[in-house]
């Protein structure tokens, strides 16, 4: 959490960080900034300091809604420093960087450089940084990065916005459920009043604007039917239309309006009725589920024990999976979770794969088994978030109910 920042940048012998990119979605400034909303500029964090913010001059009363110091491009002599590169903005950005760290007091050494941005223009900007200022290392890292470990646990403040926005999805899961059911059945078809078919198209529309009613957004959903339903990722086929007795997977993972942090459920539906072989892939995923649930003791825990035991699941009632088939396709062909943050996907990773993750007190993580059997027309899903709370209980934040059956009543 953000208050193991220094201990990270002492681990990893940073003097500072340099969190820098371009745009909204720009998870480690957003970590840094307390969710303030600004588009551009730095965010500085020396050893032992808070965060600092350099902005453009129009967003400063923006940035001061972090509690963190901010200094604008004017306080920093922008114009003279384009002036000085001769137009070249990105040769001007590199002499900001140089200049904050030398009026920030930034000691020489090694400078961790994060953030989101083009890479082709940020990889040349860090090198032209290392010549203009031979003082400073500016280093990257690869696998589990100061920001990825500062995420696995939430604090207090991070908590009480990940809740809100988990109570807002369960209360768009709820809309989305009564939306359908207020339809009618035409044959195999599901229509609306006036006979026209109700498509998947037509509910990711009701569902963003749902989404924007609770203060959402929409991060790319997951409505997939029949076939579709089958591959894990498939988004869905907006023109087709929902038909009665077919699995629909329905993966909803918004975040906070204009960036902010995510909660993923996923649930699986049958309109009317559910086909015989759906239902019993249906109680096999939710039996995994709740042996996933059952196979948490406590904080510290490896993450992948939790994996290990659906794995053994699945297994014990014959569906392929991943380590008795590595390179199935069917079955069970993904990992049990992942963290969820201002990222929709962190650390921990609930797989068996990964061995040194483990479950802490403020961990949020998805619990997600899945059956997935796209040639027999059939995919079926089940994920809630969880908390390791203050007491080191594992509890659900998803409030909506596991039902398959969807009936129609319109």
């Amino acid at each position: 959490m953000k208050s193991d920042l220094d201990r990270l940048m002492q681990a990893r012998d940073l003097v500072a960080l340099l969190v820098v990119g371009d745009g909204h979605d720009n998870p480690p400034r957003a970590y840094l900034t307390n969710g303030a909303h600004i588009t551009g500029g730095l965010a500085l964090k020396r050893r032992g300091e808070a965060p600092l913010l350099v902005v453009n001059p129009m967003e400063t009363e923006e940035a001061a809604r972090s509690g963190l110091a901010v200094y604008s491009f004017h306080d920093l002599d922008w114009a003279q420093l384009v002036e000085a590169a001769q137009g070249d903005r990105s040769q001007a950005t590199v002499a900001l960087w140089g200049r904050c760290l030398e009026r920030f007091g930034v000691p020489p050494g090694k400078v961790g450089v994060y953030g989101s941005g083009s890479i082709n223009i940020y990889l040349e900007m860090v090198k032209r940084a290392a010549a203009a200022y031979p003082a400073y290392q500016f280093v990257g890292e690869m696998g589990m990065t100061l920001f990825d470990e500062a995420y696995v646990t939430k604090d207090a403040a991070e908590i009480a916005r990940i809740q809100a926005v988990a109570a807002a999805t369960s209360a768009v899961l709820e809309a989305t459920w009564a939306f359908i059911a207020g339809h009618r059945a035409d044959g195999d078809r599901v229509v609306d009043a006036d006979g026209q078919p109700l498509t998947i198209g037509a509910v990711k529309r009701f569902v963003r604007r749902a989404l924007l009613d609770h203060e959402l957004e929409d991060t790319g959903m997951i409505f997939a039917q029949g076939r579709d339903a089958g591959f894990p990722h498939s988004r869905g086929d907006d023109g087709q239309a929902l038909r009665l007795g077919q699995a629909i997977v329905f993966d909803l993972f918004p975040r906070a309006l204009g960036g902010g942090y995510h909660h993923d459920a996923t649930r699986t539906w049958c309109i009317g009725c559910a086909p015989a072989e759906v239902q019993a892939a249906y109680d096999d995923v939710l039996a995994a589920f709740q042996t996933a649930v059952a196979a948490y003791t406590e904080p510290g825990q490896p993450a992948h024990t939790l994996q290990d035991a659906v794995l053994d699941y699945f297994e014990s009632r014959g569906h392929p999976t991943l380590r008795s088939h590595p390179s199935a396709a069917e079955g069970y062909v993904h990992s049990l979770g992942h963290g969820v943050g201002l990222n929709i996907h962190e650390r921990p990773s609930l797989s068996h794969l990964a061995k040194d993750d483990r479950l802490l007190i403020g961990s949020l993580i998805t619990i997600e088994p899945g059956l997935y059997y796209p040639e027999r027309g059939f995919g079926v899903r089940l994920e809630d978030t969880f908390l390791i709370d203050e007491t080191g209980a594992l509890v659900s934040l998803t409030n909506f109910h596991k039902e398959l059956v969807l009936p129609l009543r319109g």
